[in-house]
């Protein structure tokens, strides 16, 4: 189910980039894509990974992003969340 969903997230972020920047679309996919790892990995190892110590720049900036996509904001919020996205996962 959690690499479904996270297939998903990827279809509708690429969707949403191509459709410029369509805020719904890009909402949907980060929304899967947190669920997606959530099936994945487990509720309490996807809290301990983005809430470590290490990695609460990149957790920031990419909780952050999500929120400003959520707002409407696609543009800013996808760089956002694509800088927090690298610290994160390098």
């Amino acid at each position: 189910i959690g690499v479904g969903l996270i297939g998903f997230s990827l279809f509708f972020l690429l969707l949403g980039m191509l459709l410029y920047f369509d805020s719904v679309l890009l909402a949907f996919g980060n929304i899967l894509f947190l669920s997606g790892l959530v099936f994945i990995i487990g509720f309490k190892r996807t809290f301990t990974f983005f809430f470590q110590r290490a990695k609460m720049k990149g957790t920031s900036f990419f909780l952050g992003g999500v929120i400003i996509v959520l707002m409407r904001w696609p543009l800013l919020g996808m760089m956002l969340e694509a800088y927090g996205f690298i610290i994160l996962f390098r």
